[in-house]
């Protein structure tokens, strides 16, 4: 299992969390998301076949892109 925390800047409240939850949980192999509206941050947990990647192209996807 791969574990990993995101820096997501356009994150502004729990509902934002919530979107993104519902969306990286319907990637095969996600197990686990939690998000923390107030450092913008979302943790998450996977296996395969979700990749680092995918999960950074579903984040970009639903305009809550990921911070370098």
């Amino acid at each position: 299992m791969e574990k990993k925390t995101f820096s997501v800047p356009n994150i502004n409240c729990g509902h934002c969390v919530m979107s993104i939850k519902n969306e990286l949980s319907e990637l095969k192999g996600v197990s686990k998301v939690d998000g923390n509206p107030a450092d913008k941050s979302i943790t998450v947990e996977w296996n395969a076949p979700a990749t680092l990647e995918k999960i950074l192209k579903m984040l970009k996807e639903i305009n809550f892109p990921a911070a370098s």
